[in-house]
């Protein structure tokens, strides 16, 4: 009866132990995504958004201004992909994680 009371209360433990600890990892995922994602979304997503605004009030745009603008989309896809894919990947870690 003792052996089972000391294993039980080890086992309880060390469950209490585990959620402790998972908990901790999500934050720590969470703060590391929080710290990040600010200057994903200054360098990569604002600038995606700066010309809509041209494009809703019936501006027309020359090909030329198409084709430049084509252009900085991909260098700019390129430039972020990395991180885009950095954070995507911590996104994926911290649901892993709460599971």
């Amino acid at each position: 009866m003792r052996t089972v009371a000391l294993s039980l209360l080890v086992l309880w433990t060390l469950t209490i132990a585990g959620c402790e600890s998972k908990a901790a990892r999500v934050k720590k995922l969470q703060d590391q995504y929080n710290a990040e994602y600010p200057a994903y979304a200054k360098e990569c997503l604002d600038p995606e958004t700066a010309g809509s605004g041209d494009l809703l009030t019936g501006k027309k745009l020359t090909q030329e201004e198409i084709a430049a603008l084509e252009a900085k989309k991909k260098e700019r896809d390129a430039r972020c992909k990395p991180q885009a894919d950095h954070l995507a990947q911590i996104q994926k870690e911290i649901l892993a994680a709460q599971q």
